[in-house]
């Protein structure tokens, strides 16, 4: 295998902001299937796209990654990030699938607040990343909104899950609501995920 001996710093940030701005893509896809939840099977195919678009980024950075002799940030890193951006991508497509699998009539008010929750998250993600080479306290404000938003997710998926156990009589419903709740939360908590990493990389380069 022929190895690059420079660092390839534009393609490996481009390849990550390229990753990111997919994320959002994905993240508008599910928050526009909550806010209109029609041509589900048509809308839920289009962020199946968008994850499989995700993998192919994450498949591009790995095979970068390996045939990078010098990396301009740390290889476990670079590793890091691609991992935690894909499985954003992947909670969004589980929370779709649950839609289409477990044949939901209507998204909850609670839905569609998660779901803007997470797309905000993935917004602020895609600006981390695409400051990733400026200083800490320019990165450092979208983690804060990152952590922010994690919370909120939190917040309104246990008060949901409450009133859940609280009201809902029917055991299937509640076992189909709960999982959506937490798959949601999932999202939110690998967009903290990224913004961790983000700050970490960042740091290194202080």
């Amino acid at each position: 295998m022929m190895f690059s001996i420079l660092p390839k710093e534009e393609a490996f940030f481009e390849l990550f902001k390229k990753a990111a701005h997919n994320v959002i893509e994905g993240s508008r896809l599910l928050k526009g299937l909550m806010e209109d939840y029609t041509n589900i099977q048509e809308k839920i195919a289009r962020i199946k796209e968008v994850e499989h678009i995700g993998d192919g980024i994450t498949h591009d950075i790995a095979m970068r990654l390996n045939q990078t002799f010098i990396t301009p940030i740390d290889r476990e890193d670079i590793h890091d990030l691609a991992s935690a951006l894909d499985d954003i991508l992947d909670a969004i497509e589980a929370v779709a699938d649950r839609f289409a699998i477990y044949k939901i009539e209507q998204p909850t008010p609670c839905a569609i607040r998660l779901a803007d929750i997470l797309y905000q998250a993935s917004v602020a993600v895609g600006r981390g990343v695409d400051r990733i080479s400026m200083s800490h306290e320019e990165v450092k404000e979208y983690s804060v909104a990152v952590n922010s938003l994690e919370n909120e997710a939190d917040r309104v998926s246990r008060d949901a899950i409450s009133t859940l156990f609280e009201k809902e009589t029917n055991p299937i419903t509640v076992i189909k609501w709960k999982e959506i709740y937490e798959t949601f939360e999932e999202g939110t908590d690998r967009c903290e995920d990224v913004a961790n990493v983000i700050e970490c990389i960042v740091l290194k380069q202080a």
